[in-house]
């Protein structure tokens, strides 16, 4: 289980050429666990990441705020290919606004939305570098307050749904690139298509690089491309760059 931790902060006093105070912080803890056996491999990841930023006279407002965990279990048969079971969740800690000028209004909460998935298919592992698995897949999205914006089907007037479930086909792709001794490139790609609209995909696409400068010292660079046509019908792009504080639990 590794912690990071990414403080960012600058005061000005009297300072001619202008500027805003400004003060960031990031707090970013990851696990996993992994049970291998002759016939089995099981292995489960969890993400928890959050952080908040102020500058000058503004509220301090979050920034980064994710809970992400996912399990998946392969049968292992003696070939290249295997069956294999997942299921992830995913969801927030905090509140979330959108601001004006004058105002803010909250647009979402913890598990407010949530989101599920559980499938089965068939999946490819070399090693702890590269895997792949293609699978049907149930994806479930739960909301309470905010139903309207996350889970409502904008076709039935009388009610607004507070859930929705969508079956369809999954592939996700995962690889772990070690460029050198202290450079490391993760990626996950996650597509889903859903069996009533074949002709279009939802795309999730996590990428990080991670520079060790020492023991307790590195440098991310985080970028992920999101589009889910049910949220908006443009894709969602969030990128991060921060020098943190790494601790290892065990």
């Amino acid at each position: 289980m590794t912690g990071i931790l990414n403080i960012s902060q600058v005061a000005l006093d009297n300072w001619v050429e202008g500027g805003e105070n400004l003060w960031a912080w990031q707090f970013n803890l990851a696990g996993k666990a992994t049970q291998e056996k002759d016939k089995f491999r099981w292995r489960s990841t969890g993400l928890v990441n959050f952080g908040k930023s102020k500058i000058g006279n503004t509220d301090s407002r979050k920034a980064v705020d994710e809970i992400h965990f996912e399990t998946v279990y392969i049968r292992k048969l003696g070939y290249q290919v295997n069956p294999y079971a997942a299921a992830t969740a995913r969801t927030q800690f905090a509140k979330g606004y959108s601001y004006t000028d004058t105002s803010k209004t909250e647009i979402s909460a913890f598990m407010d939305p949530g989101y599920f998935t559980q499938s089965i298919g068939m999946g490819y592992l070399w090693k702890d570098d590269f895997s792949t698995r293609l699978g049907a897949s149930l994806k479930e999205s739960v909301a309470s307050k905010h139903a309207s914006r996350y889970t409502n089907n904008p076709e039935t007037s009388d009610e607004i749904e507070k859930s929705r479930v969508d079956f369809g086909m999954e592939s996700v792709t995962d690889i772990k690139l070690s460029i050198s001794d202290n450079l490391l490139f993760t990626s996950q790609l996650i597509l889903f298509t859903d069996f009533s609209a074949l002709n279009t995909v939802d795309v999730d696409w996590d990428n990080k690089l991670t520079a060790t400068i020492n023991k307790y010292l590195n440098v991310n660079f985080s970028f992920r491309l999101f589009y889910d046509r049910n949220l908006h019908v443009k894709r969602q792009i969030k990128e991060a760059l921060a020098v943190g504080l790494t601790y290892n639990f065990f």
